[in-house]
C-alpha cells in the first residue's frame, strides 16, 4: 500500500512553486502568487497588501526576485505575470504600459488601452538565469498620483501572480 501510494504521488503532474527542504525550511520559488504571505520576502519593491486574500496592487516601479525554474539555465524561461488594470485606473490614464527589466536586459514594454486582465508574457534567455535568484524590475509609464479618490497610495496595476516557467 505505501509503495502504491509512493508511486501515486511521483506520477503527479502539479506545477510546483515552493520548495520546501527538510534541512533548509522554505526556499525561493519559481512562481510567486501576491495573494500568499509567504510571497512577501520575494516582493522586493512596490507592492502593496494583500487585499481581498488573491492579489495587491503595485506601484509605478515594482520589484520581484524569482529563482529560476531548472533547465531554464540550459533552455531559457517564460515570464509570466497575471495583472489586471482596473476601471479606475483606465478612466484617468487612458492607456498605461509596463516594461520589465532584468538587470541590463530590457523586456519590451505591453501597452493596455481597456481595462480588464491580461498576462504580461516575455522570453527570457537562458545567459540570464545561471544565478540562484532573479531580480526582475518592472515599471509602468504612468501611475495614479497619492489621493486619487482617497486613497494615499500611488496605484498602479494590480498583480495576482508573477513567475518564470523553463521552456
Amino acid at each position: 500500500m505505501a509503495l502504491a501510494l509512493l508511486l501515486a504521488v511521483a506520477g503527479c503532474k502539479r506545477k510546483e512553486t515552493v520548495n520546501v527542504s527538510d534541512d533548509e525550511g522554505p526556499r525561493m520559488a519559481s512562481v510567486v502568487h501576491t495573494g500568499d504571505p509567504q510571497s512577501d520576502t520575494q516582493l522586493v519593491q512596490g507592492f502593496y497588501a494583500i487585499e481581498q486574500n488573491s492579489w495587491r496592487w503595485t506601484a509605478q516601479r515594482f520589484s520581484v526576485v524569482l529563482r529560476p525554474p531548472p533547465g531554464a539555465a540550459e533552455r531559457g524561461a517564460t515570464l509570466n505575470m497575471q495583472l489586471s488594470v482596473p476601471d479606475a485606473v483606465m478612466s484617468r490614464l487612458k492607456t498605461i504600459s509596463v516594461s520589465g527589466n532584468i538587470g541590463a536586459t530590457q523586456l519590451s514594454p505591453e501597452t493596455y488601452t481597456e481595462q480588464g486582465p491580461y498576462t504580461y508574457s516575455r522570453d527570457v534567455p537562458a545567459n540570464l538565469l545561471n544565478a540562484e535568484a532573479l531580480r526582475i524590475d518592472f515599471k509602468l509609464d504612468k501611475s495614479l498620483p497619492p489621493g486619487t479618490g482617497g486613497d494615499q497610495r500611488e496605484l498602479g496595476v494590480i498583480v495576482s501572480s508573477v513567475g518564470l516557467e523553463a521552456k
